[in-house]
């Protein structure tokens, strides 16, 4: 389990941070250029997800921006590189479109996810969602922002009827779940992330998350105070050479206290036919 560093933000930003920042806003202004609220046509991928030419030319910006800049740090991305071939003193972990489904489908939760992993875990973080205006941040040990305002985790108010839990769609597909909290499904890995982080959301679950829907998002929780764990104990840091991160799934826990992740861990279960069905991956 990880908690929060308490450490205050401060004025000073990590001239990678300043990188990833402008690199976020200049993608998703491409991005917007391609979205559209009639939506468009996607292709299936070989994994049955989907992809549009979107996706592929954000990878495209981002990987080229990361190699230019920082020549000698590796990139894992969904798209163009989901492998990591070789030991590096960083790694840039990159999900150029999280939410497809969404985007193509002209809905307007979706964005860019980009961390850098230094020493095993991330230590900065941008997580830009351009058509609804939110831009969260994290730096280790400085906290976490959304739209340069500080955020920090919520727990439920008692007697408040409203706190709820976000989660993906394959949750349900997968577990029997028995939180009392009301549901959301959002679309968006990163943004049931940043759902915790900025207090809407008490507890969040995805089942099948892949290292770059989890990587901005997990420092954004971190640094805003929240709780963190692999549900399944397979984690997802510090990255291994030699994966292909395509077939790795890291269910993955997050919840505004230590209190509440424990609870929902008790109240997700795996049905018996996924169980029985599973397979590692």
């Amino acid at each position: 389990m990880l908690l929060a560093n308490e450490a205050c933000y401060t004025t000073r930003m990590d001239p990678s941070l300043e990188f990833a920042v402008d690199l976020s806003r200049r993608t998703g202004s491409l991005l917007l250029e391609y979205f559209s609220p009639e939506g468009l046509t996607p292709t299936l991928k070989a994994d049955k997800t989907v992809v549009t030419e979107a996706d592929l030319a954000a990878d495209r910006l981002i990987s080229s921006a990361i190699s230019q800049h920082f020549p000698q740090e590796a990139i894992i991305s969904e798209e163009l590189q989901p492998e990591l071939s070789a030991h590096s003193p960083a790694v840039w972990v990159v999900d150029p479109l999280d939410g497809t489904s969404n985007f193509s489908l002209g809905l307007p939760i979706w964005g860019i996810s980009i961390a850098r992993v230094v020493g095993g875990i991330p230590n900065i973080a941008v997580v830009n969602f351009p058509a609804i205006g939110e831009f969260y941040t994290a730096e280790l040990g400085q906290g976490a922002r959304l739209n340069d305002n500080s955020i920090r985790v919520k727990p439920p108010i008692p007697g408040q009827p409203t706190s709820f839990f976000s989660c993906c769609a394959r949750t349900f597909r997968r577990y029997e779940v028995n939180l009392r909290y009301k549901c959301r499904v959002l679309g968006s890995a990163a943004y049931t992330w940043c759902a915790v982080a900025r207090g809407t959301a008490v507890i969040g679950f995805e089942a099948t998350p892949k290292i770059w829907d989890l990587a901005g998002g997990w420092l954004v929780v971190q640094e805003a105070g929240g709780a963190i764990a692999a549900y399944d104990e397979v984690q997802a840091f510090p990255l291994v050479v030699g994966w292909d991160y395509r077939q790795r799934n890291f269910p993955t826990l997050m919840a505004a206290s230590p209190e509440l992740l424990e609870q929902a861990r008790a109240q997700i279960k795996p049905k018996q036919s996924f169980q029985a069905s599973s397979v590692p991956g």
